[in-house]
């Protein structure tokens, strides 16, 4: 990444305002000090995303996606960390300076450009070999697609030779042969990989040309020819369709997962906009989490023979691990002898809506792969059923899901399992103590944190607490637990006093610290969830430091001899003199 300076970061959050950031891209409705929409990142008809101008923080209490105005861009529009940054600089007029870097990474950095450069031309080489071979695109319309999906998805054609490439970029031998588009054979021989095929670009979700799958338009072997593992692809981690359909599917809250380029092709062209497929590999979890990262639900779509079925099942595997509330997964098994493309030629979007309709929720799905044809009125049948099931529901996140999906299987075997899906207790959403008088915010804190991670909330989520105390009182040994993040908090906010929660998050991105503190911007230091006032989040701050400087003064008395200690803490026990 190029070394943008830190200070620069800080001051560019600075100037520009997250509400004007997000509401030239999302309609916001101003609500109490806060502005609110519909979440951009999943599918909702009651509005639970809020932006924060005070925190310069955005939070959907819906699908937890949350950040400062550069994670906005960076999930919004596709975009890297250093294009937010730069898309930032130039709304509000300034030029994004570069600090200096070794030789060696600036000419790593400009290599990687020029291969993705090098993919873009190939890229626009096929196309033209398109429009000038009338074979291809009879094959093209034969198969029904017309040219504004030809053109979206850049569809080309790489016509037979063996050295079309070599000819056509003559200097950059050693950059095709890196990116996977020329092969060097045992005798030292160098030629094209990709021959009469149908050329599919595959991109990343930034829209880069990453890699190419060819499609024979005849009847040789193999049908499909992909790139191979390269430094741009990496096929495991990518999905074609998901850079062309993401917004789309974010408006219909799932994507469909499909097995082929033209089905994906095929569905696009029929309005369904949101399919994607796997390149050459079964559905894994990364799979699974790229796609949880837009919408809420995946809708796996296989055919219906027993190769569909046992490729339905992995999926079902990558995907437990991923369901955490508020997600869902289902599958839809088509009619035999059917493909999506073909699905859809026949009976259009209808037809498949129509089958979309009908598709079987993943808890259903691993009941009845498990069960088969099984008699469940036997004990035996259902005893194994709830054997072979309870490891698989075991992946799916600690949640209500989880919880739901026991009971469904509770309810097939007609016996409770006994089992305990939480765990353990989530003290966040723990009734409240009752206690009487009414309780101090003390008493009723997040009691799943401790005292110093408590600490770190308070200022992640309202740093001019920092402010609030005199530098002599922040006295707490630095050898303890988290203590030096909770130092590195109070030095930042001390020396930047109009730092915000994003400006915080922003200025810990890409260390070891920024996962944690991540999830203590939204963390509730409620149980019930209320929000601290100015008040209250002063005195529970002052009590946190107080805590910990008392920890300290503890730890020192620990390590005396014990008859120092004892005199000690009588000394400490003995009333103060007038």
């Amino acid at each position: 990444m190029p070394q943008i300076p830190r200070q620069f970061i800080d001051d560019l959050l600075n100037r520009v305002d997250i509400v004007d950031v997000i509401g030239e891209r999302v309609p916001l409705k101003k609500k109490g000090s806060n502005h609110s929409a519909c979440c951009p990142f999943h599918n909702e008809k009651t509005p639970s995303f809020t932006v924060s101008q005070q925190k310069q923080f955005y939070h959907c209490f819906g699908c937890g996606e949350h950040g400062s105005a550069i994670s906005f861009l960076m999930d919004y529009e596709n975009m890297h960390f250093v294009d937010a940054i730069e898309t930032l600089a130039a709304s509000v007029n300034l030029e994004v300076p570069r600090e200096a870097v070794s030789p060696d990474d600036s000419k790593q950095r400009d290599h990687a450009k020029s291969l993705y450069a090098l993919m873009e031309q190939c890229a626009e080489f096929y196309t033209t070999k398109l429009k000038q071979t009338d074979t291809a695109i009879a094959y093209l319309k034969d198969r029904g697609l017309d040219g504004q999906t030809a053109r979206q998805f850049m569809l080309g054609f790489v016509p037979s030779g063996w050295d079309n490439l070599s000819k056509a970029f003559p200097s950059r031998e050693k950059d095709l042969l890196e990116t996977g588009m020329l092969i060097k054979n045992d005798k030292g021989r160098v030629y094209d990989r990709f021959r009469e095929r149908i050329m599919f670009p595959i991109r990343d979700r930034r829209g880069r040309v990453v890699a190419f799958g060819g499609r024979v338009t005849g009847q040789d072997e193999p049908k499909y020819l992909n790139s191979p593992e390269t430094t741009l692809y990496h096929k495991g981690s990518e999905l074609y369709g998901l850079y062309e359909g993401r917004k789309a599917a974010q408006d219909a809250g799932m994507m469909v997962v499909v097995e082929g380029y033209m089905d994906v092709i095929a569905l696009h062209q029929a309005g369904i906009h949101y399919a994607v497929a796997t390149l050459g590999t079964a559905t894994n979890r990364q799979h699974c989490d790229n796609i949880y990262r837009a919408v809420p639900e995946i809708l796996f779509c296989f055919d219906g023979d027993r190769a569909g079925r046992e490729a339905a099942w992995r999926a079902l595997q990558a995907a437990l691990p991923c369901l955490t509330d508020g997600r869902e997964a289902s599958f839809l098994f088509l009619p035999d002898g059917d493909d999506p493309d073909s699905l859809v030629t026949r009976e259009g979007k209808a037809g498949f809506d129509q089958q979309v309709a009908a598709r079987i929720p993943i808890i259903d799905f691993l009941f009845q792969h498990l069960a088969g044809d099984a008699d469940l009125s036997q004990i035996g049948t259902r005893a194994r059923l709830a054997e072979q099931s309870k490891p698989l529901l075991n992946q799916i996140p600690t949640g209500v899901y989880r919880e739901l999906a026991t009971q469904q299987l509770e309810s097939l075997i007609g016996v409770s399992l006994n089992v305990t899906t939480t765990e353990a207790p989530q003290p966040q959403y723990a009734p409240r103590p009752q206690r009487a008088p009414q309780p101090t915010p003390r008493q009723v804190n997040n009691q799943s944190l401790t005292t110093m991670r408590r600490a770190v909330l308070l200022i992640v989520q309202n740093p001019s607490l920092v402010q609030t105390l005199e530098p002599e009182q922040y006295d707490f040994d630095a050898a303890i637990r988290g203590a030096d993040v909770l130092m590195k908090l109070i030095g930042l906010c001390d020396a930047n006093p109009e730092m915000t929660t994003g400006h915080v998050l922003e200025h810990f991105r890409d260390t070891k610290e920024w996962s944690a503190l991540n999830k203590l911007a939204v963390t509730p230091y409620y149980p019930d969830e209320r929000e601290l006032d100015a008040e209250s989040a002063k005195e529970e701050f002052r009590h946190c430091i107080t805590e910990l400087c008392k920890q300290s003064q503890q730890r020192e008395a620990d390590k005396l001899p014990p008859n120092v200690r004892i005199g000690l803490l009588g000394l400490r026990n003995q009333p103060r003199k007038p």
